[in-house]
């Protein structure tokens, strides 16, 4: 039987219903190339030069590409039933390397819960057949999803439900950035020179987003690239750049399945389908 089977059934039959853990990894950023903002990055260029450890300036504007590179997604949908938006069940990022189709893990709305406006829905997809993953049937399910986030690719989608400023996700990401990143220092995670270090990259990543909106509709996808020896994780934004950090590109995503994540129906849905999942 397929090792999706199992996570594949429970996202087709409703919205929310898809080993030992590796030794932590050691986060570094001290050497963090730099990222590059460019109009309209060809996606698949933009993840070829992070996968091969390139740098992170040599990145192609499509404006002589046609036709530009566009991500394949499954006929099998998933509907957010709180927002009507669906999601495949199924992403092939394209790119110049061999990237792996990635499953839906979970999805959820967005909610401002103090007006009770509906801002986005969300997805995160995942590599489960990476055969870095190590996951027995009794870890816990937030031990399951941490173990994943950590070892293999990563995307998160997100739909929003009007159009946005990008400016606007832009703050919300640097400011669960900047919170996780006290909190690591508070717990002895990171030291206070890597906290500073942690900053540049930050810094990068702000700078990657245009004054402009974000249309109704329109997927913003963040690709998490697996971990490679010798070479940092690159957080990737789709047509807007990337930073490379192994600290902040996995606490990125790590924020979406934390205790303050900004969709509390993302993680309860991931959690619910992590429950039989094993590999």
């Amino acid at each position: 039987m397929s090792l999706l089977l199992p996570l594949v059934r429970l996202v087709a039959n409703a919205s929310c219903r898809v080993s030992r853990l590796a030794p932590s990894r050691a986060y570094s950023s001290s050497s963090v190339r730099q990222s590059t903002r460019v109009s309209r990055l060809l996606w698949g260029s933009t993840i070829a030069t992070a996968c091969l450890g390139l740098s992170a300036s040599t990145i192609y504007s499509d404006t002589n590409t046609e036709p530009a590179a566009r991500t394949e997604e499954s006929e099998d949908k998933v509907v957010d039933p709180a927002t009507s938006i669906a999601f495949p069940k199924i992403l092939k990022v394209p790119a110049t390397v061999p990237i792996p189709p990635l499953t839906l893990v979970g999805l959820g709305v967005r909610t401002v819960s103090f007006i009770g406006i509906k801002v986005y829905s969300v997805g995160l997809y995942a590599d489960l057949e990476n055969p870095n993953l190590r996951i027995p049937r009794d870890l816990s399910p937030e031990q399951k999803v941490e173990h994943i986030i950590k070892n293999t690719a990563c995307v998160v989608r997100i739909v929003p439900t009007r159009s946005t400023g990008y400016t606007h996700l832009r703050d919300a990401f640097t400011r669960s950035l900047n919170a996780r990143l006290v909190k690591a220092k508070q717990n002895g995670e990171l030291t206070e020179e890597q906290v500073i270090q942690e900053g540049s990259p930050i810094r990068k990543l702000s700078g990657l987003f245009p004054n402009s909106p974000l249309r109704k509709h329109t997927p913003l996808d963040i690709f998490l690239t697996a971990p490679q020896p010798g070479k940092f994780r690159a957080l990737i934004f789709r047509d807007l750049g990337s930073v490379e950090s192994d600290w902040m590109a996995t606490n990125f995503v790590l924020h979406y399945v934390s205790p303050d994540c900004p969709s509390p129906a993302l993680k309860e849905c991931i959690m619910k389908n992590m429950l039989d999942f094993e590999k």
